[in-house]
């Protein structure tokens, strides 16, 4: 490879970026870790949409880089043509993967000396299954967070009569941290509810969730209860959140106790104080079992598909509030902690580095070749690369990638007044015009 590599990343939320980032950090030697060092350039692109994140929001990974823009796919494609890439993460959903796919095909129809495009998921694969994995076909890597899910990926693959040669095991690359060595005399002194934005989705639901973490806190006054929250009123994430937590808690009756409060943070950072992790189905899970923590994933609602928990079946971790209130400190089954790839050590990235090193090392490569086609799916890609203006030839629809001056400047400025609207709807609580106000601001 050569000695300076340069690594581009496009990612399209919060933890699309700390996935893409991390994952760059994992494939490319050098490039700079979060304190900063490293001797490859790595260039940060947002796709422009409803969850493009917050400077804050940013901060929480710590992956240094050295320029950051917000783009659309067009514009992406068009700083494609103009910069040299040596290795590309599309750290996006499946849409805009497949869209940036055939938008690189229009760029180099032929051989040629483009980027490496690796591409894959941020977390727990528990839905759409054939539908995310025949969006990101036509990547040179699709990464597999576990041998369980490599497994099923070149399954599918596979099964439609589609190359499955891109599928590469490594693991999730925020897995890590300092083992757990327990808070003594085998009790939790320090509890964490990991919150997600959209599951579960009703009132009802998180309204409840809420209200047994406090009273966890109530029965266990000798405990801290921390409620981790991704985001602050009016940031977005991957998964549109309806009704914040935060707003649920100033309505819960009787309050939050003292020994229960809200954070924000770095998962990472909370995960080295935490006795005890509870969720419904956050990948914070996958982290706190890596480390050893106690984690219990809840069963209050059910085991559901659209919970997400149904995943964590064989775990060992199901547990229901009643049983944690009881003193039940969940330890996951070492089985099924290798299958899901939990238990990665530092050579899970080996595979997938060598074989980026080898493909950038060819002086030329081939044009993606996505399993989608006019041919294989003519009453489908069209409309999927119309959403991201692109032709159904993957090349930009005009006036996609450099609109006039003044078109720009008042795109810009409508832009930011739309995303100011939907941040002060959530502070004032009118959630159900918020996100007809974001949609309105992807224009």
């Amino acid at each position: 490879m050569p000695v300076s590599q340069r690594v581009a990343v496009l990612a399209d939320s919060d933890t699309r970026w700390k996935w893409g980032a991390l994952t760059a950090r994992e494939l490319v030697p050098g490039t700079p870790d979060p304190s900063g060092t490293g001797g490859h350039h790595l260039t940060g692109y947002l796709l422009r949409g409803r969850a493009t994140p917050t400077a804050r929001q940013l901060g929480e990974v710590g992956a240094r880089v050295d320029r950051l823009t917000e783009v659309t796919c067009a514009g992406f494609l068009d700083e494609l043509r103009r910069e040299r890439y040596d290795v590309v993460v599309l750290a996006l959903v499946g849409g805009a993967v497949q869209a940036v796919l055939h938008g690189v095909r229009a760029l180099w129809p032929e051989p040629a000396a483009r980027p490496v495009l690796v591409t894959g998921y941020v977390g727990v694969v528990y839905e759409k299954l054939a539908d995310g994995l025949l969006l990101r076909h036509g990547a040179d890597l699709v990464l597999a967070n576990s041998r369980h899910d490599a497994q099923r990926f070149r399954a599918v693959y596979e099964g439609v009569g589609a190359d499955a040669g891109a599928v590469t095991e490594t693991a999730l690359p925020f897995l890590g941290g300092a083992p757990y060595e327990g808070a003594g005399g085998g009790r939790a002194r320090t509890v964490v509810f990991a919150a997600q934005p959209s599951v579960p989705e009703s009132r009802a639901d998180r309204t409840y969730l809420l209200a047994r973490a406090a009273g966890h806190a109530r029965a266990h006054p000798d405990r801290e209860v921390l409620i981790k929250l991704r985001s602050r009123p009016g940031e977005h994430t991957t998964h549109l959140e309806e009704l914040p937590y935060q707003r649920l808690a100033d309505r819960l009756p009787g309050g939050l106790p003292a020994n229960c409060r809200l954070v924000y943070g770095n998962m990472g950072e909370v995960l080295d104080r935490t006795d005890l992790l509870v969720t419904v189905s956050s990948t914070a899970a996958l982290e706190s079992l890596h480390r050893g923590i106690p984690t219990a994933v809840l069963t209050d609602l059910g085991v559901r598909e659209a919970l997400g928990n149904h995943h964590f079946t064989g775990s060992g971790c199901l547990a229901s509030w009643d049983r944690l209130d009881a003193g039940l400190l969940p330890t996951g089954d070492p089985g099924w902690l290798a299958a899901q790839g939990v238990l990665a050590d530092a050579g899970a990235f080996d595979a997938a580095r060598a074989r980026v090193a080898e493909l950038a090392a060819l002086p030329l490569l081939a044009p993606p070749d996505p399993y989608y086609t006019l041919t294989t799916a003519p009453g489908y890609l069209p409309g999927l690369l119309a959403r991201h203006h692109l032709a159904p030839d993957g090349t930009p629809l005009p006036g996609s990638t450099r609109p006039a001056a003044g078109e720009s400047r008042l795109r810009g400025w409508l832009r930011g007044r739309l995303r100011e609207a939907a941040r002060g709807a959530y502070r004032h609580g009118v959630q159900r015009v918020a996100p007809t106000i974001r949609r309105m601001g992807e224009l």
